[in-house]
């Protein structure tokens, strides 16, 4: 864990004493992004456990319209069964101001739903739909910033002239799972990294999403 990230620790505990069983704070060091998890306070929430890596950091983090000041709040995804969580994250700098880390707050939403229907039947309320918005919007350079050292961070320690074909296309598929290809240009720096063709990125991911 970096230095820097140890004195979150009593932060996470204290948020999660303070809101109960239902909430969970997950701590990232974001310069291990294959590791990122460093400390999870009451992760049966979501089963976060140390050793794992980061899930939403780019889609509903870095590239929600809302992100500002190193953080957003309240954006919501679903667990593997089905229960929808509330969620909160901010970015943490070191000295250098360079992002090495994030903690997130995850809030279990599976009660307060269950009431809001029980009560919207019994008053016969339609439940609103929720809308995902599909703009596009243009990154400024510190998010940018932010995903070039990701990607110097999962390159970091290989040994790139011994890359094998399993091993790439292992690389490209973490990538991938986390969301790095969203990002315009992104696929022309993890080329340029491994020093190969865009075209062979694009192989490369066809292979892993099944279309070959």
């Amino acid at each position: 864990m970096h230095l820097v990230l140890k004195a979150y620790v009593p932060i996470a505990n204290m948020i999660v004493k303070t809101f109960g069983k239902n909430c969970e704070v997950v701590l990232h060091d974001l310069t291990q992004p294959k590791n990122s998890v460093v400390y999870a306070a009451n992760g049966e929430v979501t089963g976060r456990k140390v050793g794992q890596s980061f899930d939403h950091l780019i889609k509903m983090v870095l590239l929600n319209k809302d992100f500002k000041d190193d953080y957003v709040v309240n954006y919501f995804f679903e667990t593997e069964d089905g229960r929808k969580i509330k969620s909160s994250s901010a970015l943490i700098r070191d000295e250098k101001d360079e992002v090495i880390g994030m903690l997130c707050l995850n809030y279990d939403l599976t009660l307060s739903h269950l009431l809001q229907e029980e009560l919207q039947d019994f008053l016969g309320a339609s439940t609103g739909q929720e809308t995902t918005n599909p703009e596009q919007y243009v990154l400024d350079q510190d998010i940018i910033s932010i995903l070039d050292n990701l990607i110097e961070k999962i390159f970091e320690n290989t040994n790139i002239e011994k890359l094998t074909r399993k091993d790439s296309l292992e690389i490209i598929k973490f990538m991938d799972e986390k969301g790095i290809f969203l990002v315009k240009g992104s696929i022309d720096k993890v080329a340029k990294y491994m020093g190969v063709s865009k075209v062979t990125i694009y192989s490369y991911l066809d292979s892993i999403r099944g279309k070959r």
